[in-house]
C-alpha cells in the first residue's frame, strides 16, 4: 500500500483546487507523476476502451475536473496522492504544454526551440513557467478552441515534448520522487499566454482522411487490448505495431491517450510510452 505523507497530501489538494478556481481541470498523481487513481477494469479480462462513461474514476485524465467537490472526492479516494495534473486541451484555457526537457543528450531543448522561433518567425510571449525537479522547463500556452494539439515527444526536436489533447502537465507545488515542481521566478503572476500562430502550425498535424467512427471505435478497442496483452521484453514492440496500425487509419491522434495509457499499464513510463507512438507518427507519416 502507498505511503501517505500528509503533509505533501494536504499541500498538493490545497494547489489543485486552486488551480480549478482558475479554470484548470485537476487530477490527483502519485509521487511517480502517474494518476494516483488504479483503473476500475485493471481486472476485466478484457478491458475496455472506457474514458469515465462507466461512471467510475480510476481514468486518468479523463478525470479532471474544476468542480470543487468532485476535486476533493478525487483527492479523498487517492489519500496517498503527493501532487496534481493539469489537463491539456480542454476548455476554457485549452492548455499547451512544452516541455523542455535539460537532459543529455536533450541538454539543448531551449537552443532548439529558440532556434525554431527564429526559423518560423515566432516569439514565445511572457507566461507561466514550471521547473521540473531535475532542471526542465514546462511552458504554458493556450490554444484556439478548435484547434487540436496532439501529444508528442521529440517531434519537433530533440527534447522538446508536447502535451495536449489527452495529455496533463504536473502542476506546480506538486512533489515527486525527484523533487516539487515549482513556479518560476516572475511568472506567478501571469496566466498561460497565447500560443504564437506559426508554432500553433507546427504543433498542429495535418488533417488525415476520415473514416467512420463505429469502425474507428472498434479498431481502436483492439489495438488498445493487443497493447495491454503485452508482456516484459515485447511492451515497446507492440506499442509501436499498435501505434503504427493507429496512424496508418487515420486514428492516431484520437488513440494516443489511450495508447500510452495501455502502455504505463503494462510497466513503461509516459514518456517511453510518447517516445514509442510519435517514432511510429513519425515513420508512418513518411510513408
Amino acid at each position: 500500500m502507498a505511503t501517505i505523507d500528509r503533509q505533501a497530501a494536504t499541500l498538493a489538494l490545497a494547489h489543485a483546487l486552486s488551480a480549478a478556481e482558475r479554470g484548470l481541470p485537476v487530477i490527483p498523481l502519485s509521487r511517480t507523476k502517474l494518476p494516483a487513481l488504479p483503473s476500475p477494469h485493471r481486472e476485466d479480462p478484457q478491458p475496455a476502451l472506457c474514458r469515465g462513461e462507466c461512471g467510475l474514476t480510476g481514468h486518468g485524465v479523463h478525470d479532471a475536473t474544476t468542480d470543487p467537490a468532485a476535486v476533493r472526492a478525487l483527492f479523498a479516494a487517492a489519500p496517498w496522492a503527493t501532487g496534481y495534473g493539469i489537463a491539456c486541451g480542454r476548455p476554457p484555457h485549452h492548455l499547451i504544454g512544452i516541455d523542455l526537457d535539460t537532459k543529455p543528450p536533450a541538454a539543448d531543448a531551449t537552443a532548439a526551440l529558440q532556434h525554431l522561433a527564429l526559423r518560423h518567425l515566432f516569439t514565445i510571449p511572457e507566461t507561466v513557467v514550471v521547473i521540473t525537479p531535475s532542471g526542465g522547463r514546462h511552458i504554458w500556452l493556450t490554444g484556439p478552441p478548435g484547434a487540436v494539439v496532439p501529444n508528442s515527444a521529440s517531434r519537433l526536436a530533440p527534447g522538446i515534448d508536447i502535451r495536449g489533447a489527452g495529455g496533463y502537465l504536473v502542476g506546480p507545488g506538486s512533489l515527486s520522487t525527484r523533487g516539487v515542481y515549482r513556479l518560476a521566478p516572475g511568472t506567478a503572476h501571469l496566466g498561460p499566454a497565447p500560443c504564437p500562430g506559426a508554432l500553433l502550425d507546427l504543433l498542429t498535424p495535418p488533417a488525415r482522411p476520415h473514416h467512420p467512427q463505429q469502425h474507428g471505435d472498434h479498431q481502436g478497442q483492439g489495438l488498445v487490448q493487443f497493447v495491454l496483452a503485452a508482456h516484459e521484453g515485447q511492451r515497446n514492440t507492440r506499442l509501436f505495431w499498435a501505434a503504427c496500425r493507429a496512424y496508418e487509419n487515420g486514428i492516431g491522434e484520437e488513440l494516443t491517450g489511450a495508447l500510452a495509457s495501455a502502455a504505463m499499464r503494462t510497466g513503461l513510463t509516459e514518456r517511453e510510452a510518447l517516445a514509442t507512438i510519435a517514432s511510429a507518427a513519425r515513420m508512418t507519416m513518411s510513408r
